[in-house]
């Protein structure tokens, strides 16, 4: 089993920036994806950005320009780097990992506890 740990959350002014980590552990054999959710009250979860092992990234239309997102594939790490926030970027923000693990590296799909991000107007 893979467990995901997320921090950096917290209450930030409209405009201010925020850093986002989840680190990864357990038996784990490789990491091909690993990106981030949010979830707003009252709205469906959704894509916020993720990476490849490889490298490649993909945002959603809303954060491009904003947020960016980088992987320590050593450390197991996935970060998100969140500038110029908006009152609408105000979500529960969820971390996400899919690859192969356990004694038999079967695949998984793991989900973090998720972090809150508050942004005031």
């Amino acid at each position: 089993q893979v467990q995901l740990v997320e921090s950096g959350g917290g209450l930030v002014q409209a405009g201010g920036s925020l850093r986002l980590s989840c680190a990864a552990s357990g038996t784990i054999f490789s990491i091909n994806v690993m990106g981030w959710y949010r979830q707003a009250p009252g709205k469906q979860r959704e894509l916020v950005a993720t990476t490849t092992s490889g490298g490649s990234t993909n945002y959603a239309d809303s954060v491009k320009g904003r947020f960016t997102i980088s992987r320590d594939n050593a450390k197991n790490t996935v970060y998100l780097q969140m500038n110029s926030l908006k009152p609408e970027d105000t979500a529960l923000y969820y971390c996400n990992a899919r690859g192969y693990g356990g004694s038999y590296s079967m695949p998984f799909r793991s989900w973090g506890q998720g972090t809150q991000v508050t942004v005031s107007s």
